[in-house]
């Protein structure tokens, strides 16, 4: 019965002697805060940036022209530029392109010029080495949150430029002026299209 009573007691002030203990210790470290901590459940803390979208990857740039930029690629030990052999001409856009394949954390490049100035740079990763996540992670405290995100794609963009991340891991540069005007002559090109066909089938 004593064994009972003893225990119960031992209950009942369990508690109090535990905040006498902790509001002693407070007393013997004045200003000391003993706060619990909670691990956060949300990953690491990302702070988003301001700096203006860039317009370089490097010594590559939009605007650059061809020559510019197969010097470029010669002198970047990041590419395995082999010179006239990486760039094609593509006649039905009256366009240039230029492939090559990179070192380290870059497995292949793709250059695609208009009227002679780049206007796109595509670089794809090596998955091995580096990882979407951590490519995401600095995008965003660099240039802040992206303008549009989907499972395919995040988008940061301005005026003049476009910079995205995109499934598989590809980092692109777009100069917005210039291909909005391509997109604009494309529209123009089906319109007229479109007033062909009608025409043709008036005939009937």
């Amino acid at each position: 019965m004593m064994k009972r009573i003893f225990f119960f007691l031992a209950i009942l002030f369990l508690p109090v002697w535990a905040f006498s203990q902790a509001a002693n210790s407070q007393e013997r470290f004045p200003g000391e805060s003993f706060d619990v901590f909670i691990p956060s459940r949300t990953g690491p803390s990302v702070i988003p940036g301001s700096d203006p979208l860039p317009r370089s990857f490097r010594e590559l740039q939009l605007g650059m022209g061809l020559d510019e930029l197969k010097d470029a690629l010669t002198d970047d030990g990041l590419f395995e530029f082999r010179g006239d052999p990486d760039v094609s001409f593509l006649p039905a856009k009256e366009e240039n392109l230029v492939e090559t394949t990179g070192l380290s954390f870059i497995r292949r490049a793709f250059f695609q010029l208009k009227e002679g100035k780049v206007f796109i740079m595509a670089f794809s990763l090596d998955s091995r080495r580096i990882d979407h996540y951590s490519v995401f992670v600095s995008l965003i405290k660099k240039y802040g949150e992206p303008v549009r995100l989907n499972p395919q794609e995040a988008v940061w963009e301005n005026e003049e430029t476009r910079v995205s991340l995109e499934r598989p891991l590809t980092v692109k540069y777009i100069d917005m002026t210039v291909f909005k005007a391509i997109m604009g002559e494309s529209k123009a090109e089906e319109t007229a299209e479109v007033f062909r066909r009608q025409g043709f089938l008036n005939e009937f």
